[in-house]
């Protein structure tokens, strides 16, 4: 899809932020670990997508109560909904020096329409070596999900549905949209916020 940046700026891809704290010395030494192992930036983004797909717990998966909103509460508990992990995954490539930005979809809340609609959250990388812009879903698989690390074709969480009215916001922010953070920040329970809190549209 054609996706647009909300900035002009390559720095705002880089930067810090409180969700997207990257100068913790956990982030850091994990940034350090991961870029070591890898041969090139290429490397570098698949091992980090990997490792938050794989080793962070998407908190509905595990049916937690915890709610985990900066890159590093993430890390430190080992676990986030979409929208937490997406800090995580900026963070780690962030202090890689790769920029990054956050996408979103729109998409059922359960199988059906009925069930109402969410927003979902997932990455853009910027892969130099392209030069272009690579969206990736680092939610975490399960049976029926299955993304993966892909240079030339998405292989997303959830394929839109469109005649189900999902859609693709097609904006890379260089920030985590307000309503995701205001939805972490807001809620006690992340059971109930996963059923109940989630944003319907941006």
């Amino acid at each position: 899809m054609n996706l647009v940046c909300d900035s002009d700026q390559w720095s705002d891809y880089l930067k810090e932020t409180e969700e997207v704290d990257y100068s913790d010395p956990s982030i850091a030494a994990l940034t350090a670990r991961l870029s070591a192992e890898a041969s090139d930036p290429i490397e570098i983004i698949r091992r980090a997508f990997e490792y938050v797909r794989d080793e962070i717990n998407h908190s509905r998966d595990i049916q937690s109560t915890r709610i985990t909103c900066a890159a590093s509460e993430v890390l430190k508990f080992q676990e986030g909904i979409c929208y937490a992990k997406a800090n995580l995954l900026s963070a780690i490539l962030r202090r890689a020096g790769i920029p990054t930005g956050f996408c979103y979809q729109r998409l059922t809340l359960g199988d059906t329409p009925d069930t109402g609609y969410c927003i979902h959250a997932l990455n853009a990388v910027y892969v130099s070596e392209y030069d272009r812009w690579i969206r990736l879903d680092a939610r975490g698989n399960k049976p029926g999900v299955q993304a993966e690390f892909s240079l030339h074709e998405e292989r997303l969480a959830f394929p839109i549905r469109p005649e189900y009215e999902e859609f693709d916001y097609g904006t890379i922010y260089a920030e985590p949209h307000p309503k995701t953070i205001e939805t972490l920040r807001s809620n006690t329970s992340c059971v109930d916020m996963y059923l109940h809190g989630l944003p319907q549209a941006l």
